[in-house]
């Protein structure tokens, strides 16, 4: 019968605590590891909207707003290297996107996919990190789900332009005002916009004041907003600025 030594005993417990406590740290750092969120990148005017910098993956942001909002969060993305689509928006031409800063290299546009842009949007988000969609109408339940998994499964971003269940986050924008009348004559030169985000993760809304388009294209913070007057703005027809706006 082996003899048990109560020396080795003694000098193999403090051993066996400090082993335990430094396996203990290598789990907790791995935990740590696997919550973090590597975001994909927006514009550093818009990254304080979100709580990770950036688009979170596996997510679907619904933008209440012009097609400028949605070229302005796909710009970062695709010139960081990530395939950025617009699917069901015929009016769209790339000079606008370029204008917004996206990198045509690494954009492609689906205009009219009809009444079959939910799958068309799900085939899309394949391959491509970020699909920005206009919906031609309501999706079912079940529908998002399967997509919203898809996303997940991927780590793609969806940008739907209108209301979607379950989202992230809602992106609306806000207050706009343009720059550059003179009296009564002369061009739009800038116009400033609020963007303000509300989501799941964050019920207390974040807003920023930025250019959109900013002087170079893509958004450009605002540090004091100051508006124009009222009877400078209203010799345009507030419906055609919306529409170049995008």
């Amino acid at each position: 019968m082996a003899l048990h030594d109560p020396t080795q005993t003694a000098t193999a417990r403090p051993h066996t605590a400090a082993e335990v406590q430094r396996l203990r740290g290598q789990i907790t750092r791995m935990q740590r590891r696997s919550a973090q969120v590597d975001a994909i990148p927006v514009h550093d005017a818009l990254a304080s909207l979100f709580p990770d910098g950036g688009l979170r993956p596996g997510s679907v942001y619904s933008v209440d707003g012009g097609t400028g909002l949605l070229l302005a969060l796909m710009a970062a993305p695709s010139r960081a290297g990530s395939w950025c689509a617009a699917i069901g928006m015929p009016e769209l031409a790339a000079e606008a996107a370029e204008g917004y800063g996206v990198d045509l290299e690494r954009f492609a546009m689906v205009p009219s996919p009809g009444d079959r842009w939910l799958a068309v949007t799900a085939a899309v988000a394949e391959v491509f990190p970020v699909v920005a969609v206009r919906p031609s109408h309501s999706a079912r339940d079940s529908e998002t789900a399967r997509i919203g998994a898809k996303l997940r499964d991927r780590g793609g971003v969806l940008l739907v332009q209108g209301r979607w269940p379950q989202a992230e986050a809602t992106l609306r924008l806000h207050d706009a005002a343009w720059s550059g009348l003179g009296q009564g004559h002369g061009l739009l030169a800038v116009r400033e916009v609020t963007v303000t985000a509300v989501g799941r993760r964050f019920p207390v809304p974040r807003s920023v004041r930025v250019q959109l388009p900013g002087p170079l294209g893509a958004p450009a913070s605002v540090v004091a907003a100051v508006r124009p007057a009222w009877r400078t703005v209203r010799r345009a027809d507030p419906a055609s600025l919306e529409a170049v706006a995008g």
